[in-house]
């Protein structure tokens, strides 16, 4: 399951350097203009997981594959980007084709660091960004309007329902309001909806971008106004130091303990945002493991097993017979399968059992 988040926000705040530290690469140029980044920048980033770790360390096996989840690096939008300011079109473009959009705000006040607009204002930015994505959603559900007005005239129903979506859509952003706050009323609306594909639908978090004494956020008003329109609107808030996160990934990985201990961190930054990434596109983790392989297995909440199965293979979903599963704490604790067997904490389930986060799972099928 190849899912995206977009890292978004306004130039120079301190994207690119999130990408690199993120992906371990140097693949964005992080520099103090705006616009230093063009073309998106795709990392494949692992996803923490101490669960995984602790089968690996039990297992101790051949191979390994983490779960893992794309970010993107999105160049900077500007005020007017929905009208081609600043390339916007081509980035916004690139916000669409992403899952979930991750908001870089920057929370920091640096003569050295130039800001877009001359000052550093994280409400002001966030509702420029806010902005420029509701005006292109906006002029993508006008011309979607348009086109079922001309169609609805011949007594086509899809086109009566997505005018009637339309129309609930266009009233709700002209008033500066989120797509994703307007339900759709039946399955035709449904479709329509998800061939529109709105920015503003997409899940949203915000990575608060800090000097390394504002991490502890204790009294910050930069970083409270983050917090503050985030909690207005149900969203996640991820605090970093892009600087130090990049730099910490730079260490070799025997040297990066002493370092996080030195800046008082018990782990890299980094990994709450790749963690909320992962929880907002509505993921969950199961796990195969053995001496061979130990592998995370990245699913849909609410995913049956037949449907976890075919995740493996097309075969295993075709042929599903039962799946036999163990919780992996109760894996962990016990030590072995057949620990947790003679413990009655295996479990043998049908199609109709529903995956939950963390199972370890075996899956018998036949074909």
């Amino acid at each position: 399951m190849s899912l995206s988040v977009g890292i978004v926000g306004l130039p120079n705040v301190g994207k690119s350097t999130l990408f690199n530290a993120l992906s371990e690469k140097q693949q964005a140029e992080a520099a103090n203009y705006a616009f230093c980044t063009i073309d998106p920048n795709h990392g494949v980033v692992p996803v923490p997981d101490p669960r995984f770790d602790a089968l690996v360390k039990l297992y101790e096996p051949d191979s390994v594959v983490p779960a893992t989840v794309d970010f993107v690096d999105i160049a900077g939008l500007v005020r007017g980007a929905s009208k081609g300011e600043g390339r916007g079109n081509a980035f916004l473009s690139n916000v669409r084709d992403c899952d979930a959009i991750a908001h870089v705000v920057r929370c920091f006040e640096d003569d050295n660091v130039v800001h877009v607009d001359g000052k550093v204002d994280p409400a002001a930015d966030i509702e420029t960004i806010h902005t420029e994505l509701i005006l292109k959603d906006l002029e993508s559900v006008q011309k979607r309007a348009d086109r079922a007005r001309r169609a609805a005239k011949g007594g086509d129903p899809l086109e009566k329902a997505a005018l009637a979506l339309c129309e609930r859509l266009e009233q709700a952003l002209d008033a500066g309001k989120r797509a994703a706050l307007v339900e759709c009323e039946d399955e035709s609306e449904e479709l329509v909806m998800r061939d529109l594909a709105l920015i503003t639908r997409k899940p949203m978090f915000y990575v608060a971008n800090v000097r390394e004494d504002q991490l502890t956020g204790e009294g910050d008003g930069l970083l409270a106004k983050v917090r503050g329109l985030a909690d207005a609107e149900g969203a996640p808030v991820c605090v970093i130091c892009a600087s130090i996160e990049a730099e910490i990934m730079g260490l070799p990985l025997e040297d990066r303990a002493e370092f996080l201990e030195s800046v008082g961190l018990t782990e890299p930054s980094l990994n709450e945002v790749i963690r909320t990434g992962y929880r907002m596109l509505d993921l969950i983790t199961f796990f195969t493991a053995g001496k061979k392989e130990v592998r995370a297995w990245t699913i849909g909440d609410g995913t049956k097993a037949p449907g976890a199965a075919g995740k493996i293979h097309t075969d295993f979903e075709r042929g599903f017979i039962k799946a036999e599963v163990i919780r992996w704490e109760d894996l962990i604790e016990l030590g072995s399968e057949s620990a947790c067997k003679s413990a009655g904490k295996l479990g043998t389930e049908g199609k109709e059992y529903v995956v939950k986060d963390g199972d370890v799972i075996h899956f018998r099928f036949n074909v």
